[in-house]
């Protein structure tokens, strides 16, 4: 078991108004899993990362870490400016002794980045930056990762070439994710395992048994797609 959840619980307080983000929710995650969820806007998705990630306390509820012992979080285009490529990747050595001075090479070619090691922020596409943000993630070697729709803000033809270089990295390095995305389709592409989330709590738990890579075209996806759209949507 890499991490559980148990009746996890979110509240807030709005102008008086009591809102319920996360709603006893239960789950289980297993070692080199991937997961995403989906649904639609305030339904909890991001709530939930951050509570695993430790950015917010639960409101009651319990998490176990089990052997998810350090966690990585890929936030949206998160790449500090007057860093260079290396030492955006490497900011965690600054606080953590054990930790490499700069990123080995082998990751940067995993990332598609050696070329642009001495490069800032602003002289890189936006899919560059965003190998930079998951590249400081993968440099702390973390058991899971989170990302919260980390592809959202970028175009097609990015988007696919990310998500394939995230699911070789998947399959090479035996991470586990947990991926957070409004795409049902992106989901479809990289999960195993869909969960459709509806007021805060967990509607749907699918299990997804297509092999990589899939086939956007083929009838089980698209029939998958339909059925996780009418959960979203009803």
């Amino acid at each position: 078991m890499l991490l559980n959840i148990t009746a996890l619980t979110k509240t807030y307080t709005i102008s008086g108004k009591l809102i319920t983000a996360l709603n006893t929710v239960d789950l289980t995650f297993s070692e080199n899993s991937f997961t995403c969820i989906v649904g639609k806007s305030g339904c909890g998705k991001t709530t939930l990362l951050r509570l695993l990630s430790g950015l917010e306390p639960a409101t009651s509820g319990t998490i176990d870490y089990g052997k998810a012992a350090k966690i990585g979080f890929v936030f949206r285009n998160h790449a500090d400016a007057w860093l260079t490529v290396n030492a955006n990747i490497a900011f965690a050595a600054k606080n953590d002794p054990s930790l490499p001075a700069a990123p080995d090479e082998k990751l940067l070619e995993l990332l598609g980045l050696k070329a642009f090691q001495h490069s800032f922020p602003a002289q890189l596409s936006g899919g560059m930056a965003q190998r930079t943000a998951l590249g400081r993630t993968l440099f702390q070697n973390p058991d899971l990762i989170l990302m919260d729709e980390p592809f959202s803000a970028l175009d097609y033809f990015t988007r696919r070439s990310l998500q394939q270089m995230l699911l070789n990295l998947f399959q090479q390095q035996k991470k586990s994710v947990i991926f957070v995305t409004h795409d049902v389709e992106e989901a479809l592409l990289l999960g195993q395992r869909i969960l459709v989330m509806q007021e805060g709590r967990i509607k749907i738990d699918q299990r997804i048994d297509m092999e990589y890579p899939r086939q956007q075209a083929s009838l089980s996806f698209q029939q998958l797609r339909l059925q996780i759209l009418s959960a979203i949507e009803n």
